[in-house]
């Protein structure tokens, strides 16, 4: 005689239901991630990085080019790397207010000048181009910087201690930046402005 057949309790299967919520849950949570981490936008509110950006551009900002941060969180996980001079970053203000978006002139160690609004950097005149309405600043990619209102207020000479950075606005007339408000500390950084991706209503990609 044969053996009886074996009988196997069949599988149990996962509610389709339930695994969509477990599939968006998931997606979720990857985006609050990147977004934390990774790459985050910024609406500019004023006019104190013109000729660059203007009131209202759109900006991807890549939060993790100069380290690693906790998701929703201040907390660095391990040294915070220097940026390059002449970067355009996104920082907190070392006082109360609200984000900021500057250009990194001076790095530790730099010592700094400012006269009318022009950079002299350990010494040497930061070059600069051009004419009334056309300036450009060659720190870093060649960019504009708006001396119309005048160049603000003067700073210096000092030195950059360790730790912190320099920054300024390129409407220098007209931006409250780090001639104010002093140096700020390298974990104030929230990311590196890559490029504007939006412009009074039009897409497009102008890297910063």
């Amino acid at each position: 005689m044969g053996s009886a057949p074996s009988r196997t309790r069949p599988a149990r299967t996962t509610p389709r239901w339930l695994r969509e919520l477990c599939s968006i849950a998931l997606t979720v949570v990857v985006l609050l991630v990147a977004r934390g981490s990774l790459a985050d936008h910024y609406v500019v509110p004023s006019g104190s990085m013109e000729p660059t950006v203007w009131v209202g551009d759109r900006i991807v900002v890549n939060k993790a080019a100069f380290g690693w941060r906790a998701p929703a969180s201040d907390f660095w996980l391990g040294d915070v790397s220097l940026p390059e001079r002449g970067s355009v970053v996104v920082l907190d203000p070392p006082d109360d207010g609200p984000v900021l978006l500057k250009r990194v002139v001076a790095l530790p160690g730099d010592r700094v000048l400012v006269r009318s609004g022009q950079l002299i950097l350990n010494g040497e005149s930061v070059p600069v181009q051009g004419g009334p309405g056309e300036w450009v600043e060659l720190l870093g990619k060649p960019h504009g910087i708006d001396l119309s209102a005048g160049g603000g207020p003067d700073f210096g000479p000092r030195t950059v201690p360790a730790g912190y950075l320099l920054v300024m606005g390129d409407n220098r007339g007209n931006s409250r930046d780090g001639r104010s408000f002093g140096f700020v500390k390298l974990e104030k950084l929230r990311g590196k402005a890559v490029a504007v991706y939006s412009r009074q209503g039009h897409l497009g990609w102008w890297t910063l």
